[in-house]
């Protein structure tokens, strides 16, 4: 699914997204890199459709989807808390939206087996989510959001509160699901090194602003505005 959004802005409270022109190209990994505060998680959640702009249109493959409900938008989201439902097994979590939407029995028990060989994670199929450790709640959140084959997967800081080792695990995990599925994949991170890492291209979003959009693996030898060098500083 290419993504493309044109002239896009909003207000949040105090915060001010400022006008964003942008298309990601189908089947691409594309990031969103900035501090903290910076506007990457307000962009995402557009792109998602949880909010309306200001001003501007998102379009998936050429269609203006401002007023398509994020339930139908072919897309699936994880956050960094991982939004598992704490009442539900590890399989009930990944086939609810399976459920939600009229797939049989079958199909779901189908769908979550082969989602959790995928990622490991057959062993915990039994288990409630306040037994998990990070990592796998969030391949279990991995597992939920591509239970509907979505074209289009967005992840928000999904690796920030992990260990090194697990979030190793977890880049392996984002780049098998990226050569199975196809799906363009859209996610937010504050490490440029990352970014880097997984990403075929890089959005630098500072203060509300997309100041630059780079390849990934350009990201930490290009020449840069000051602002942006302060925020990749030491990078070499």
């Amino acid at each position: 699914m290419e993504i493309e959004i044109r002239n896009f802005t909003v207000r949040r409270g105090e915060f001010v997204l400022q006008p964003v022109s942008l298309t990601i190209r189908k089947g691409e990994i594309f990031a969103l890199l900035g501090r903290t505060g910076s506007g990457k998680t307000v962009l995402l959640e557009a792109i998602a459709g949880m909010f309306p702009g200001d001003k501007g249109e998102v379009l998936y493959d050429g269609v203006n989807v401002m007023e398509i409900p994020p339930c139908k938008r072919k897309m699936g989201i994880v956050y960094q808390n991982d939004g598992l439902f704490p009442h539900m097994k590890v399989e009930d979590n990944i086939s609810y939206g399976l459920r939600m939407h009229g797939y049989s029995k079958q199909e779901r028990k189908q769908t979550a087996e082969e989602l959790m060989d995928m990622l490991s994670i057959s062993h915990i199929r039994n288990q409630y989510p306040g037994t998990l450790s990070g990592g796998e709640k969030q391949r279990t959140a991995l597992a939920r959001a591509l239970a509907l084959r979505p074209e289009l997967l967005l992840l928000d800081e999904p690796f920030s509160a992990l260990d090194p080792a697990t979030k190793e695990v977890l880049y392996k995990n984002i780049m098998e699901i990226h050569r199975l599925f196809g799906c363009t994949i859209i996610f937010v991170t504050h490490d440029f090194k990352e970014a880097e890492l997984l990403s075929s291209e890089v959005g630098i979003l500072l203060e509300g602003e997309l100041l630059e959009v780079t390849e990934g693996k350009q990201l930490l030898k290009g020449s840069y505005s000051r602002k942006i060098e302060e925020f990749l500083g030491g990078r070499k």
